[in-house]
C-alpha cells in the first residue's frame, strides 16, 4: 500500500487539488498535522476512516503509526499544510519510509506565499521592478539558517521577499531590510491567508512593525519589495513595469505584426 503525502493547501478547503481530494476519499487512513490542516478538509475521508492528528506526535510515532496501517494493508493519507516543497518535514519522512520499503507518492498543494499574494491581489514579478521571488525564513529553535542565506544578501538582489515562519521576528526583519530597500519600500502582513478570519496589514517597511502591533502570530507571511504596488504615501506606483506580452506592437508566434514576421508561417500551425 502506498503513503499519500498531499499538500492540504493554504488554508480554505477548497483550495485543495482535486487529486488531493481524491486520494483523501480512497486512503483508509489519514493523518493531518492538526495545528495548521482545517478539519473541514477531513470530510473528505471514506467513512469509518482512521483521523491521526500528529500535532502532539513525534517524528518515530508518526512513522510508527503509517507502518502499522502499511502493515495492514491500507493507503494511507498524509496531509501537511499549503505545499510539501518547502518547510514541511516531508524529506524526513519519506527517508524513513523508504528504508522500511513502504511506497509513497506526493501531490502538490497551494502555497502560503501564493495565498498571500491573491489576498494582495497582487503580482509579485513586475517588469523593470522585480522579476524573481525569494522564499526564505528568519532563524528558528526548530531551524537554523546557513550563514550565507540571509535577509541582507537576499535584499541586495531587489527581489520580492516572502518571508515565512518570521512574524515574532518582525523589527529584526525592518532592521536587516531598511538600509537595501529603503525606508518606504512596500511591505505587507497577511494572517492566516485564505482562512475566514484572514487579516491584511500593508505599511510602507519602516511603518510595518507599527501597523502590525503584536496582533498576528505564528500563520503571518512577510512580503516586501516595489512589486507590491505601493510606495511610500500609499499610492499606486502605476504602469512603470508593463510586460510586453500583450502590447499591441509585440511580434509574437500567435501574434503575428507582419507578413515578414519570423513568426508569420507558424501562425495556422
Amino acid at each position: 500500500m502506498t503513503v499519500h503525502f498531499i499538500g492540504a493547501g493554504p488554508g480554505a478547503p477548497d483550495l485543495l487539488t482535486l487529486r488531493g481530494r481524491d486520494l483523501i476519499a480512497s486512503s483508509p487512513v489519514c493523518l493531518y498535522a492538526g495545528s495548521l490542516v482545517p478539519t473541514a478538509l477531513l470530510d473528505h475521508c471514506p467513512p469509518g476512516a482512521r483521523i491521526v492528528n500528529t500535532a502532539p506526535m513525534d517524528l518515530d510515532a508518526i512513522i510508527a503509526t503509517i507502518a502499522e496501517a502499511h502493515a495492514e494493508g491500507h493507503d494511507i493519507a498524509r496531509l501537511h499544510s499549503g505545499d510539501l516543497s518547502i518547510w514541511s518535514a516531508m524529506g524526513e519522512q519519506i527517508r524513513r519510509l523508504r528504508a522500511l520499503g513502504i511506497p509513497i507518492s506526493v501531490t502538490p498543494g497551494v502555497p502560503a506565499f501564493a495565498a498571500a499574494a491573491a489576498a494582495l491581489e497582487a503580482e509579485l514579478t513586475v517588469p523593470r521592478l522585480a522579476q524573481s521571488v525569494v522564499l526564505t525564513r528568519t532563524p528558528g529553535r526548530a531551524s537554523t539558517m546557513p550563514e550565507a542565506e540571509n535577509l541582507a544578501a537576499f535584499a541586495a538582489t531587489g527581489s520580492t521577499l516572502a518571508i515565512h515562519l518570521s512574524i515574532h521576528n518582525l523589527p529584526g526583519v525592518v532592521e536587516d531590510l531598511v538600509p537595501h530597500y529603503g525606508a518606504g519600500c512596500p511591505a505587507a502582513v497577511v494572517w492566516r491567508a485564505s482562512w475566514p478570519d484572514e487579516r491584511i496589514v500593508r505599511a510602507p517597511l519602516d511603518r510595518i512593525e507599527q501597523a502590525v502591533a503584536g496582533t498576528m502570530e505564528r500563520t503571518a507571511l512577510i512580503l516586501v519589495g516595489p512589486a507590491l504596488g505601493m510606495d511610500a504615501e500609499g499610492l499606486e506606483i502605476g504602469a512603470t513595469g508593463e510586460s510586453s506580452l500583450y502590447a499591441a506592437n509585440y511580434d509574437r508566434r500567435f501574434r503575428p505584426q507582419s507578413a515578414a514576421s519570423r513568426f508569420a508561417v507558424d501562425k495556422d500551425r
